[in-house]
C-alpha cells in the first residue's frame, strides 16, 4: 500500500507553472509507522547511547563546561551544513576578542548559540513561550539579526514562496507549501508536538524535523532551526537534561544521504527509511559525545595533577585552570574579570599555566595577547 504524503498546489508563478508539495499532518498514516523488529532495534540502541551521553553530561565537575563546548561544536556544524566556514577556534576566539578573519560566518555561529540559548531559557521560565511556532519564531529572528538573511523576514512566517535547489521555483529540486497554508501547517505541527502520540520521543523528534524542513516556514535559517527543535526536544521531553547531543555532526558526515532520506518521505512516503537513518545519526553522534566527554574529563584530571606538580604553583593559577573548559580562549582582561583578581595575580597564573603547558599563546603579539586551551580545543574539534 502508498502511503500518501501529501498534496501538490498547482499555480503560476511570473508565466511558469510550480508545484509546491503540502505535506499530510503527523503522525505517518495510511498506513502509519511501524516500529518492526529492526526500528526496535536501532531505537534501543539510540536510546541506550542517549542515556550513557546523559550520564556522561552529569559525572563532569561543571555541567557549564560541559555545556560550553557541545553546544558550540553543534552550532559550528550545523552552520556548516548550510555552508558556513567558521571553525570552533574561530568562535571562541571571536567571543573573547570580537576580531575574526571570518566575521560573518563567526557571527552566522554565535548567532546559532544565542537563538538556543533564548529558547531553553523562554522553555525554562515558569512563564516563558511553550514549545511553540511563536518560540521557533524567537529563536529565528535571533538565529537571523545582523547576518546574511537579515534582510529576509527574520522571527517571522514567511509569506511569499520559497525553494530549494534551482534558480526559481520552476526548476526548483524541492518547493516546499504555498505561503497561504503555512500557519496552519505549523499549527499543526504544534499539536502534534503536544499530543500523546505513541511513538517513542526519541522517533517523534526525528519526525518533527522532516516536517519543519518540509514545511520550511521561513525564508532562510530553516536547516539550522530544524536541527536545533530536535535539541529542543530531547531535553524538553527529558531524554537529555541539556543539549548536550551534537546531531549536526553525524549528519554532515553523510549530507548526501541526509538530503536523500528527506526526499525520499516527500516523493515515496519513506518514514521508515529516515527513521533508520536518524537513529543510527543519533547513536553515532551520542557515542561521539561520551568518547569527547571522557577525553575531556582525562585531559583536564592530567592538567590539574601536572600545573600542581609545577614548583611555585600559585593558587589564581588553579582557579584559572578550572575556569578553562567554559572559557578555552582567554585575555589578560578577560583572566582578570573571570578571577576577580589584579592584573599582576593573573600573569603570575598564565605563566604558570603555560609553563605547564596547559595555555599557548595564539597571536603572535607583543601585547593583548590570546592564550587558548589548545588541547581542550583539538578534543572537540577532531
Amino acid at each position: 500500500m502508498t502511503r500518501v504524503t501529501g498534496t501538490y498546489r498547482i499555480s503560476r508563478v511570473e508565466g511558469e507553472e510550480v508545484r509546491a508539495f503540502v505535506p499530510a499532518p503527523l503522525p505517518p498514516a495510511e498506513p502509519p509507522l511501524v516500529m518492526d523488529e529492526r526500528l526496535t532495534v536501532l531505537h534501543a540502541e539510540a536510546l541506550a547511547a542517549v542515556g550513557k551521553l546523559g550520564v556522561a553530561g552529569a559525572m563532569v565537575p561543571s555541567e557549564q563546561w560541559f555545556l560550553y563546548g557541545f553546544v558550540r561544536k553543534e552550532a559550528v556544524v550545523s552552520s556548516e551544513i548550510e555552508g558556513t566556514q567558521a571553525t570552533l577556534q574561530d568562535v571562541v576566539t571571536y567571543e573573547v576578542t570580537n576580531k575574526s578573519e571570518r566575521p560573518d560566518d563567526v557571527r552566522d555561529v554565535c548567532n546559532y548559540v544565542d537563538a538556543l540559548a533564548f529558547a531553553r531559557g523562554e522553555l525554562a521560565r515558569a512563564n516563558g513561550l511553550p514549545l511553540s511556532t511563536r518560540l521557533l519564531c524567537g529563536a529565528h529572528e535571533r538565529l537571523m539579526r545582523g547576518v546574511r538573511g537579515a534582510d529576509r523576514m527574520p522571527g517571522e512566517v514567511r509569506r511569499s514562496q520559497n525553494w530549494i535547489g534551482g534558480t526559481r521555483p520552476g526548476n526548483a529540486r524541492f518547493v516546499p507549501p504555498p505561503p497561504e497554508v503555512v500557519p496552519d501547517l505549523m499549527a499543526q505541527l504544534e499539536k502534534w508536538l503536544h499530543s500523546d502520540d505513541v511513538l517513542p520521543p526519541l522517533v517523534r523528534a526525528g519526525l518533527a524535523h522532516v516536517q519543519f524542513e518540509t514545511v520550511h516556514p521561513f525564508l532562510d535559517g530553516n536547516g539550522r532551526i530544524g536541527r536545533l527543535l530536535i535539541t529542543l526536544l530531547l531535553e524538553h521531553w527529558g531524554l537529555l537534561n541539556g543539549p548536550v547531543l551534537y546531531l549536526s555532526l553525524a549528519l554532515k558526515r553523510r549530507q548526501e544521504l541526509y538530503y536523500a532520506r528527506l526526499t525520499a518521505v516527500r516523493e515515496a512516503g519513506d518514514w521508515e527509511g529516515w527513521t533508520a537513518f536518524y537513529l543510527e545519526c543519533v547513536r553515532e553522534a551520542a557515542d561521539d559525545g561520551v568518547r569527547a566527554a571522557g577525553k575531556l574529563f582525562a585531559l583536564l584530571s592530567r592538567d590539574r595533577a601536572r600545573l600542581l606538580a609545577q614548583p611555585g604553583v600559585v593558587v589564581s593559577a588553579v582557579r584559572l585552570l578550572e575556569v578553562l573548559p567554559s572559557n578555552p580562549v582567554v585575555t589578560l582582561a578577560r583572566a582578570v574579570e573571570l578571577l576577580g583578581v589584579t592584573k599582576p595575580t593573573v600573569i603570575r597564573a598564565i605563566e604558570g599555566l603555560e609553563e605547564a603547558g596547559v595555555l599557548k599563546e595564539t597571536s603572535g603579539r607583543q601585547r593583548d595577547r590570546v592564550y587558548a586551551y589548545q588541547e581542550y580545543l583539538d578534543v572537540l574539534t577532531r
